[in-house]
């Protein structure tokens, strides 16, 4: 079964080295990149063989699309002539239907849709799926066993992936953004930028870690930090003051709408 990868950016890579590392012989993965300069790269680095997205598709039995939605239809287009029916094809494009892919491939192929996050770059990622009409459980399967090589992975009806773009897809930037605040709180309080920013993304991974782990919810956990009258207490108190929940909650519905504009096919 050979798997290729249209879209060998920075994701796209994350995939690659994954489905490598999870025991795919190389033989049986080829990548698709125009650049020869980066196509020499990938061969270098990992061995592939580097082809055409055309002649990528025509051998290949399994297609991962890691491309901007914006690049999808004139993917498919470009393809579409060297599909063929009993292949499955995985997108991981934002926003991007699988009846859109359908509708752009022949008939009878199976399409998969992915939401994944960044974090799959160190094995620590969260993607979610949902099966086209013509996708059955062993269409899931395989996308699945390729995406389990860069982290965890869930099933969801399609009709939810707009949520999921919101939760998970865009997680990973408004984790950032409170850890970047933080940071900045750290200087503002004295601290040194090297100090807080060790006390911070420590902070983080040790709470992550605990949350997962443990299996508690957070509920629960925060109650343990948060003694009566007392710091954190304080600052929770500000936080709920200054309408955190509810600009989280406002944040995570704009990315659903953009989610789903840009599955109607609006401007990006």
């Amino acid at each position: 079964m050979t798997v290729a990868v249209l879209g060998v950016g920075v994701m796209g890579e994350a995939l690659l080295a994954g489905i490598l590392q999870g025991g795919r012989p190389v033989a049986e993965v080829l990548a698709a990149e125009k650049r020869p300069e980066r196509a020499a790269e990938l061969t270098e680095r990992y061995g592939v063989e580097v082809v055409g997205n055309a002649e990528a598709v025509k051998r290949a039995d399994t297609v991962l699309f890691v491309v901007k939605p914006y690049d999808m239809g004139p993917l498919l287009d470009e393809v579409a002539a060297s599909a063929r029916p009993g292949q499955l094809f995985v997108s991981l494009a934002a926003g991007i239907t699988t009846s859109f892919v359908e509708a752009r491939l022949p008939g009878g192929v199976a399409v998969v849709r992915v939401m994944p996050n960044t974090p799959a770059l160190i094995g620590e990622g969260m993607a979610a799926v949902s099966p086209g009409s013509n996708a059955g459980e062993e269409h899931l399967r395989e996308a699945e066993d390729l995406l389990r090589s860069t982290g965890r992975v869930t099933r969801v009806p399609e009709k939810h992936q707009d949520a999921v773009t919101a939760v998970s897809g865009s997680g990973p930037a408004y984790v950032f953004y409170v850890v970047e605040a933080m940071i900045e709180a750290g200087v503002h309080l004295g601290l040194t930028r090297a100090t807080a920013t060790e006390l911070v993304v420590q902070t983080l991974a040790g709470s992550a870690a605990l949350l997962r782990d443990t299996g508690e919810h957070p509920t629960v956990l925060r109650e343990r930090v948060t003694s009566p009258g007392g710091t954190t207490a304080a600052a929770l108190r500000r936080l709920d003051d200054g309408g955190v929940r509810a600009a989280f909650l406002g944040a995570l519905e704009a990315a659903r709408d953009r989610s789903r504009a840009l599955s109607s096919g609006e401007p990006v």
